[in-house]
Formats: structure tokens, C-alpha cells, sequence
């Protein structure tokens, strides 16, 4: 694969590309905000993707044996986690899998603990839910992140929290957590008969030095309260075929998140998303790799000219995913102020970062999944503007 062609998304229906007048955003900003990558898939998802179009017969499928041994062979290979077909649940999407769980094992004003600043789907999830939002801030220490372990149990305890949201690696922050962090945290819950839903979409981009380890991998009791969620759609950018998998050896908690897809009349799959999904966790090890690589590179690129050209920012650590969380407090602009700046005179959309938490003003999340090319020309406008 070659991450440096540049691909013209614009006029695709690309949300990332084609959003500027939908979210009122500058014609010419760039856009390095909702997390997809603009690079091209595996080629062999794209060469079987195109057979199963010419078959020209699109109706109703189920998950062929093949699926479940791909997504078996990943996580085994990747992420030494042995799990079993019948533990597999496919869905349309991390967040109704987050929605499902909060509607399966929680009821109307119950509390439900996540760690700000987050993705921010989580909050939205319990609030639609009607559900408590109960707020773990993260600590931060100059450039990195960490956990307030006495915070969190005592917010477990006073507010009688039923679940906690865990993000696994860590968006938008970009930590990798230390098994000791993982065990630390779960022990905790498991004392206080909190569930916990760990969303490990990011379990994939992890950076050199940094180790992912799956949470309920790390001790046989944690199965009985920890339910896993993973997908393909951003390790292989698959993100339009709605397809993904909660994973959960206790059968009782499947049956009861199943209960909750059919309440809302959700049945049957996309059959190109099972295809994808299948060849691209049979087939992509060394294409993970690559975009890991590139990633990274990238990631080094951004550190060194802003630590050359833009001294008032702060690079946070990051040590998986592929979005940077950055500090432009420094500019000394409230949050409107600094969006509009970034939009209006830099012409570059990156997301705002209030909307991971209070704690993310003077925050902004970038996409890093882009041509360096692309990344050159966005710092070079926010050089310029800055200066000016």
C-alpha cells in the first residue's frame, strides 16, 4: 500500500468531505476531525467486495462460519484472545452495542460512570437513555493522562453506579492503559458489582513501545461483568458497511442485548459489511502494520513542527489511535473564539474539543489518518494564521 496517493474525497457524500456546508463549516478548511482515514482499504477487500456486486443478487444473508473464524483468528493472533463463536454478537455499530447494553443492564435515572475528556457518544447515550452521567476526570500531567483511582471508586460508591463505560485505548486522550491500570479499575468494579461495557475499537493502533491488552482477557472473573466491543470499520476504514461485534462468553448478558436489537426491529446484516469484515481480519495483517507505521510517522512529523513552528500548542502523549489531542489554551481564546479562529482564518476543521467534556476546552481532536502531504499544507495555514 501506498498511504501517500492522495485520494479526492470530495463529491463521495463524505461526511468528512462533503460536511463543510451541513455543520456550518468554512468551504476551504481542511477537514482532520470524525475519525476516518483517508486511505484506501486492503485491495482484497475491494477485489471481493467487487465479485459479490457482479453476483448482482443482494437479499437477506446470515454470518457464514467463515466470518466467525476470521474474527476468531484476529483477536487470537493480534491480541492473544481465544474466544468462541457462540460469544460473538454482530451489530451495526460500537455505539448502538454502548446504547444496548446501557437499555439491557440499566434502568431509567440509574448512574453510569465514564472517564472525561471521552468520546463523546458515551454521554450522549446515557442522557438519551435517561440515564446519570457520572464523571471520572482524567488527570493530567503536562503532556499525559492518567487515572484518579480514589476519584473513581468513591463516584462508583456515592453514586451507586450500576455501569461503567471503559474507552480502550483511550479517545480522544490517545492512552494505551497499563494492564495494572486495566486490573486496577476492574478489580474496583467487580468489588462494587459495577458492569462494565469496554469499547476497544482502537485495539489496532497501538505505537511502538505500547502493549493493548483486552480487558476481559486479563483475569478468568472478569467475563462475568465485562462486556468487549470491537469492529473492523477503523483499522481497515469500513466505517460505511455498519458492521461490528460485541463479544460476551456469558450467554445470558447475549440473550439479553439480543432482546434490545429486536425491540428495535434490528434483524439481519449487511452482507458486504460481513464480507469486508471477514477478509479483512483474514487478510490484513501486514496492512495493519503499514498504516500503523505511517501513522506514527505522521505523528512524529506533527510533533516536530509544532514543537519548531507553533510553540504556543501543546501535543498531548499519544500512545494508540490515530487522533491527536492538542492544547491551544495558550492562544488564550474561549471556545467559540478558537473554533471560529481555526475555521474562519486557518481555514482547518478539527473537532471541537468541549464536546469530550468540560475538561476539553481549549482542546482540539485531529485526524492523523491523512496524507503527510495534507498534514503539511493544514499546519503550514495554521502557521500562517497564528502569525498573523
Amino acid at each position: 500500500m501506498n498511504f501517500e496517493d492522495k485520494i479526492n474525497r470530495k463529491n463521495t457524500n463524505s461526511i468528512k468531505w462533503d460536511g463543510h456546508e451541513k455543520f456550518n463549516i468554512h468551504p476551504d478548511a481542511i477537514p482532520l476531525w470524525v475519525a476516518d482515514m483517508d486511505f484506501r482499504t486492503l485491495p482484497e477487500i475491494t477485489q471481493a467486495l467487487n465479485k459479490q456486486v457482479e453476483f448482482g443478487v443482494y437479499g437477506y444473508a446470515f454470518e457464514p462460519e467463515s466470518y466467525f473464524d476470521s474474527v476468531i483468528g484476529w483477536m487470537k493472533r493480534r491480541h492473544q484472545w481465544n474466544i468462541q463463536k457462540e460469544w460473538i454478537l454482530t451489530t451495526p455499530g460500537v455505539v448502538s452495542g454502548v446504547n444496548a447494553c446501557i437499555l439491557a443492564f440499566t434502568q431509567e435515572k440509574d448512574s453510569i460512570l465514564i472517564q472525561e475528556p471521552v468520546y463523546h457518544p458515551f454521554k450522549n447515550s446515557i442522557k438519551y437513555n435517561k440515564r446519570i452521567p457520572i464523571i471520572n476526570e482524567l488527570v493530567r500531567n503536562n503532556t499525559h493522562y492518567s487515572i484518579d483511582f480514589n476519584d473513581f471508586e468513591n463516584k462508583i460508591v456515592e453514586n451507586n453506579v450500576k455501569l461503567f463505560i471503559l474507552c480502550s485505548p483511550h479517545n480522544p486522550v490517545g492512552r494505551v492503559w497499563l494492564k495494572e491500570e486495566l486490573i486496577q479499575m476492574a478489580d474496583i468494579c467487580h468489588k462494587h458489582h459495577v458492569m462494565i461495557v469496554s469499547d476497544e475499537i482502537h485495539m489496532d493502533f497501538i505505537f511502538k513501545g505500547y502493549e493493548h491488552h483486552v480487558l476481559v482477557n486479563l483475569k478468568p472473573e472478569y467475563q462475568d461483568f465485562v462486556i468487549t466491543l470491537v469492529a473492523p470499520s477503523k483499522s481497515f476504514n469500513l466505517a460505511a458497511f455498519k458492521v461490528s461485534q460485541l463479544i460476551t462468553s456469558n450467554i445470558d448478558f447475549k440473550k439479553r442485548i439480543e432482546h434490545e436489537y429486536e425491540r428495535l426491529g434490528f434483524h439481519g446484516h449487511n452482507t458486504f459489511g460481513l464480507l469486508a469484515c471477514e477478509v479483512a481480519y483474514r487478510s490484513g495483517d501486514q496492512f495493519m502494520d503499514d498504516v500503523v507505521e505511517y501513522i506514527y510517522q505522521n505523528i512524529v512529523f506533527i510533533k516536530k513542527y509544532v514543537e519548531e513552528n507553533l510553540n504556543q500548542i501543546k501535543v498531548m502523549d499519544i500512545e494508540g489511535t490515530y487522533l491527536l489531542w492538542l492544547d491551544m489554551s495558550a492562544l488564550n481564546l474561549d471556545q467559540k473564539s478558537l473554533m471560529e479562529f481555526l475555521n474562519q482564518k486557518a481555514h482547518l476543521w478539527f473537532n471541537d474539543g468541549s464536546i469530550f467534556g468540560e475538561s476539553g476546552k481549549g482542546f482540539v481532536r485531529m485526524n492523523c489518518a491523512t496524507q503527510r502531504e495534507i498534514i503539511k499544507q493544514a499546519l503550514d495555514q495554521l502557521k500562517n494564521a497564528m502569525n498573523q
